[in-house]
């Protein structure tokens, strides 16, 4: 589909094959991105990984995210920040009841975003300065409003990038003074961390890059200490600009996916009580729920690719444009059109799926299809060079949710039961979230003690 947004031509790619296309076969041709503003103002001049030029400096940026930020052994380092989180998370649950243990509506979106920013903080800043910056008091408060404005702008697109003589809108509307805010707030929140954490770093010999330990920004700083030896210069505000990327990739998204997730469950109750006997059955009577149980929950990784299937946390991926003229599918597409990958309809084609519009996690039971780049007809954190490099750690952070949150509750809906229970309606940004916030009645559940 060809469209003119204002004066910028783009194509918009709906169908696997032409995903494939653009994101395995003509890869390379599709690979840079075209220039926002938004992340030009809010990410150091694009100098983050999501947003950057193709270039030498995108490929050692995303480089050192893959292997040091974000390699399987780095995410394996998190569990116990991701166990630690979801138990706050089932215990603020819990804290929402009345004492005498009556049903009460817990808006769990708000919940959710809650334990992924937790996730998030700890991870990118360490638990010394997470706690400092999103403590409980009002300063917490501020702290979290600004990455959530944050959030919002870098999802959004100037009017006047669109059509220049509407400039005067965005101005109008009060934009121009909320990028300028929220940019300097984000700036010396930044620096702060950067500072505690030189602050803190040894002054003779460390842990080496993979210290165990180490959180995002320890090992950035290590980066930028040995730019010879990786051949690589890091200054300070690209360590802000790669921060920045992953503190919304990884908070926005992930609480979408754990939120449609669960209203789908509780809008399909079969498919949510087969989930809780897996998980139950698998954790037992511990009342504990680990990452050592994650082998056996082949239903919850069915669910996950199922939510991800029906509800891509970005509808439309951030759009490529070829430097020079090229082609999708035989179509001759000019160079510099803007191309962006719709991966919700990609999700719901119904030439791919059978019963395309309805929740069956039992249709990835016995199928190799997975979401994970190599699949074109699933493809919600995209593929190639410029598909998602944290999907490793989003998904583990949804499946420990999840798990934890099926084991210690029985789940409705506060309008009842039924599929027209949840109200489904979504509320667009960088990410598509349930506008209602997701109000949903837990009842807590315990396991049978074991006699003898």
């Amino acid at each position: 589909m060809l469209l003119r947004l204002g004066r910028v031509p783009t194509v918009v790619v709906s169908s696997a094959a032409g995903a494939e296309e653009v994101m395995r076969a003509r890869d390379r041709a599709f690979a840079n991105r075209p220039r926002s503003a938004m992340a030009d103002r809010l990410l150091y001049g694009s100098r983050d990984v999501a947003f950057a030029p193709y270039g030498e400096y995108w490929r050692q940026a995303r480089r050192v995210c893959v292997v040091h930020l974000l390699s399987a052994r780095r995410v394996q380092s998190f569990r116990r920040v991701r166990e630690q989180e979801a138990a706050a998370l089932v215990g603020r649950v819990r804290a929402k009841g009345d004492e005498d243990g009556a049903a009460v509506v817990v808006g769990l979106s708000e919940l959710l975003t809650e334990y992924a920013n937790a996730v998030v903080s700890r991870a990118a800043f360490g638990d010394e300065s997470a706690r400092g910056l999103f403590d409980g008091g009002d300063r917490g408060r501020e702290q979290r409003k600004v990455f959530t404005d944050f959030q919002t702008l870098i999802g959004m697109e100037p009017l006047g990038e669109l059509l220049p003589w509407l400039g005067w809108v965005d101005a109008a509307r009060g934009l121009e003074g909320k990028i300028r805010r929220t940019f300097e707030a984000l700036d010396a929140l930044l620096d702060k961390v950067i500072d505690d954490h030189r602050r803190r770093r040894p002054k003779n010999g460390d842990d080496g890059i993979d210290g165990e330990h180490w959180d995002f920004v320890d090992v950035l700083l290590d980066v930028h200490k040995h730019d010879q030896e990786y051949g690589f210069q890091l200054e300070t505000n690209e360590i802000k600009a790669i921060i920045l990327d992953m503190f919304a990739a990884g908070t926005d998204t992930t609480s979408t996916v754990m939120e449609w997730a669960m209203a789908e469950l509780v809008t399909h109750p079969r498919a949510m009580r087969k989930l809780q006997d897996e998980i139950r059955a698998a954790v037992g009577s511990t009342g504990s729920v680990d990452e050592g149980h994650f082998a056996e929950l082949r239903y919850l990784k069915a669910v996950v690719k199922e939510t991800l299937r029906l509800h891509a946390p970005v509808a439309l991926l951030v759009p490529r444009e070829p430097p020079a003229d090229a082609e999708i599918l035989g179509y001759h597409v000019p160079a510099r059109t803007r191309v962006v990958i719709n991966a919700w309809a990609i999700g719901r084609d119904p030439a791919t799926w059978e019963d395309a519009e309805e929740f069956l996690p039992e249709r990835f039971s016995s199928s190799a299809v997975d979401f994970r780049g190599q699949h074109f007809e699933l493809v919600p954190f995209g593929a190639g060079r410029r598909g998602c490099p944290g999907l490793g750690l989003a998904e583990a952070s949804i499946e420990m949710a999840l798990a934890s949150l099926m084991y210690h509750f029985d789940w409705e809906s506060a309008g009842g039961t039924g599929s027209s229970a949840v109200d489904m309606t979504e509320m667009s940004g960088i990410s598509v979230h349930i506008k209602s916030g997701l109000p949903l009645v837990p009842k807590p559940w315990t396991p049978a003690t074991p006699t003898c």
